[in-house]
């Protein structure tokens, strides 16, 4: 094993130079946070990295609600000047909240507090620039086209804020704000969705499923670009990976899955659980659980409170079954088909079999 000496008796050789060192150490410290006990072949999850990080998100909260509380005040005691006081609150808002993001997260490099400063970013930047743009009876009468432009204002906020810290959570933040734009943009042009089958479905009106799917795909690609830049795990660029490919899963597999439980075709169940397979082929192939476990999630949750019928319920125990089985056994399973498919030169992007 390597340790600190000999990194320093190296640069003194000059084998090394000191960034190299540097980069060297960097790169040790980051895989034992990412690898550190895990089983080989696990996939790295993490949303904070103790309590203190707990202890410090509960104090964002509640100086968030603190911070809120006194500057709703100050534009009710200034009512006439609201759109001046809105703005100004916004930016001291999003001032302060960038000094914490410099210290907690590229001094401290905490998880937790990162995650929920993205957050607070995101919000505060969506509620000032609507409020500033966005005009209040149009959006009464349904018509959102004047969210579209804050909207996209806030996509580019949230752009700004991940290419100073890189969090990866500001990414799956930064894909939902395009999901909600690209959708108030099409509301525009063919009217509200009348429920939230609409969104994933083909059949539905103003073609807002054929949106929701084609950015899934396009996200899930920039998922697998960060995913096949770090094929081990070992760095940032995994976790970006991770939160896209939560955010890509629902969008891709759900647009099919409930356009083919509303079809009423024979045989649709079928047809899904075909498809489902071959999407979880496709997670075990890039060893992406969360990808699995995000679509399916989402089908169970929205065909229990939208379907109804035994063919469904079934469906959704199917589903459960078939979870517990790849958890148990994915390893093996991802073995045995990274070991049966004409992968090729594919192998060096995607994560070793164990």
């Amino acid at each position: 094993m390597i340790d600190q000496s000999d990194l320093k008796a190296s640069i003194g050789a000059g084998i090394l130079t000191e960034a190299q060192a540097a980069s060297l150490t960097a790169l040790s410290l980051s895989r034992q946070g990412a690898r550190e006990g895990l089983s080989a072949g696990d996939e790295p999850f993490e949303l904070f990295r103790g309590f203190n990080e707990i202890f410090i998100m509960v104090g964002l909260g509640i100086i968030a609600t603190g911070w809120v509380g006194l500057m709703t005040a100050m534009v009710v005691a200034s009512i006439e000047r609201f759109q001046t006081l809105i703005a100004l609150q916004t930016l001291v808002t999003a001032g302060l909240i960038w000094l914490l993001a410099e210290y907690f997260i590229r001094r401290r490099r905490m998880v937790g507090p990162a995650i929920m400063l993205s957050l607070l970013f995101a919000g505060n930047a969506a509620f000032g620039l609507a409020q500033w743009f966005a005009q209040v009876f149009m959006v009464a009468r349904q018509d959102f086209s004047s969210l579209v432009f804050p909207g996209v204002l806030t996509v580019l906020a949230m752009v700004l804020f991940w290419l100073r810290f890189k969090v990866p959570f500001a990414l799956a933040l930064i894909a939902l704000g395009l999901f909600v734009v690209s959708l108030l943009a099409a509301a525009t042009r063919s009217g509200t969705p009348q429920s939230i089958t609409d969104v994933f479905v083909f059949s539905g009106e103003g073609g807002f499923a054929w949106i929701t799917l084609a950015l899934g795909l396009a996200v899930f690609a920039v998922a697998m670009l960060f995913d096949s830049s770090d094929p081990h795990r070992v760095t940032r660029r995994s976790a970006q990976g991770f939160w896209l490919h939560v955010v890509a899963a629902p969008a891709i597999v759900n647009t099919v899955a409930l356009s083919l439980l509303s079809s009423g075709i024979a045989g649709a169940n079928g047809i899904l659980l075909g498809f489902l397979a071959l999407i979880a082929v496709v997670a075990i192939v890039i060893d992406r659980r969360s990808f699995l476990m995000a679509a399916i999630g989402y089908i169970v949750g929205v065909a229990a409170t939208t379907f109804t019928g035994d063919n469904v319920m079934w469906l959704i125990f199917a589903l459960g079954v078939s979870m517990l089985l790849l958890g148990a056994f994915w390893e093996r399973i991802r073995a045995v088909i990274l070991q049966v498919l004409p992968l090729a030169g594919l192998r060096r992007y995607l994560p070793p079999s164990v």
